[in-house]
C-alpha cells in the first residue's frame, strides 16, 4: 500500500464543486473515475478542500491510498490521459501513509478577481466577478486590519455547514489593481463555508462606501451572518496554494 499525493489545476466552470455527488458532475467524481480506469479498482480520493460549484484551483492537493504498480511519478501522466482538458494533474508523488490532503493542511491561500468597470468581458468571463460600481480600493485595504488575526468568523459563514468551531486565523490579506482588474489574496489556517466569498462581498460594501472600514469589527463581533455582505459569485474565486 502506498499513499499518493497529487496537485491538480482545474477550471470549475462546468462542475458542481469538488465533492462527489450522486446527481452532479464534480471534480472528485471525474478524477476517481479516471483513477479506476487506470488502476482497475475504485479508489477514494481525499481533497484538501470542498470548493463550491464554479470555483477554480491552480494547486488543489489530493491524496489517495493505492496498491497499484504504477510508479508514483507516472500517475500524473496516466490520469491526464483520461481526464478532460479542464482538469490537469500537475504532479504526483508518494508521501507517508499518515499524510491526508485535508487534515494535514496548515492553511490555504485563495484569490478573488474582480473586473471593476461598466462593461463586462467575453474572453475570460468565467474567471472574474464583474462589478460595475467604482470600488475604493484604499478603503477596502483599510478594512483588512480588522480581518487579519484570530477571530470568530460566524458572521462570514453561510448556513448549511456542520462545523461547530467558527474560529479561524487569517494570516494575510492583500490586493493589487491592474487597470480594471482587482485581485484580492486571502491566506488563513482554514476557511468556513463561503467565508472567502462573504468577506469579498462585505468588501464590496466598503468599496462602494455603503459601510465604513471600521464597521468590519462590529460585523465580526456580532457573529451574525445578516450583518455581513453578499456571498460574491463563485467564478471569481481560485484556490492558489495549500500549505503543509
Amino acid at each position: 500500500m502506498k499513499n499518493i499525493k497529487i496537485i491538480i489545476e482545474y477550471d470549475g466552470t462546468n462542475y458542481a464543486g469538488w465533492q462527489k455527488q450522486k446527481n452532479a458532475i464534480t471534480i472528485q467524481g471525474v478524477i476517481e473515475r479516471a483513477l479506476e480506469q487506470i488502476s482497475g479498482k475504485h479508489t477514494k480520493i481525499n481533497g484538501c478542500s470542498r470548493t463550491d460549484a464554479g470555483v477554480h484551483a491552480k494547486a488543489f492537493v489530493a491524496s489517495f491510498l493505492t496498491e497499484s504498480s504504477i510508479p508514483e511519478d507516472k500517475f500524473k501522466y496516466a490520469l491526464n490521459s483520461k481526464l478532460p482538458e479542464d482538469i490537469l494533474v500537475l504532479s504526483s508523488e508518494e508521501v507517508p501513509l499518515d499524510f491526508h490532503a485535508r487534515y494535514s493542511s496548515k492553511g490555504k491561500t485563495y484569490s478573488y478577481t474582480i473586473l471593476n468597470r461598466e462593461a463586462s468581458i467575453a474572453i475570460g468571463r468565467n474567471y472574474v466577478c464583474h462589478f460595475k460600481k467604482p470600488l475604493d480600493i484604499c478603503a477596502m485595504e483599510e478594512s483588512y486590519k480588522y480581518l487579519i488575526g484570530t477571530h470568530d468568523f460566524s458572521a462570514f459563514k453561510s448556513s448549511g455547514s456542520s462545523v461547530k468551531n467558527n474560529i479561524r486565523t487569517i494570516t494575510d490579506i492583500n490586493s493589487k489593481r491592474y487597470e480594471d482588474i482587482i485581485k484580492i489574496n486571502i491566506s488563513a489556517n482554514g476557511f468556513l463555508y463561503n467565508m472567502a466569498r462573504i468577506i469579498v462581498g462585505t468588501l464590496f460594501d466598503v468599496g462602494t462606501q455603503k459601510i465604513k472600514p471600521e464597521q468590519i469589527e462590529f460585523i465580526m463581533d456580532s457573529k451574525d451572518r445578516r450583518n455581513a455582505g453578499i456571498s460574491a459569485p463563485a467564478k471569481g474565486l481560485c484556490l492558489e496554494k495549500v500549505f503543509y
